[in-house]
């Protein structure tokens, strides 16, 4: 089982500068040791179970939640049977891009 979960960690009531704290939560992610990846709205984060990845994630809310009293969580996620497919999803399109490029 492979379990892709894409997340988005927002702090409430704390300025429009809030990068510092969107930090802690990916500090959170990358230490969990799970295959994982960061872009400008959010952090995916690829586990076994669903157990394993939302631990992180809810983890990651925690670092937030202790800075800053009210926190907003965006999450998508995809379970299926298969593994690494962070970066195979992501091969796949590039090859069709490249492909349609020819």
């Amino acid at each position: 089982m492979s379990v892709l979960v894409a997340f988005s960690v927002t702090p409430i009531g704390a300025g429009e500068d809030v990068g510092e704290m969107v930090a802690e939560a990916v500090r959170v992610v990358r230490a969990s040791g799970l295959p994982n990846r960061t872009d400008a709205m959010f952090t995916t984060v690829e586990g076994e179970t669903w157990d394993e990845v939302l631990a992180v994630v809810k983890d990651a809310v925690a670092a937030v939640e202790a800075r800053c009293s009210r926190v907003s969580l965006v999450l998508k996620a995809d379970a299926r049977a298969g593994q690494d497919r962070l970066d195979a999803k992501v091969a796949t399109v590039e090859r069709h891009l490249a492909e349609g490029a020819s």
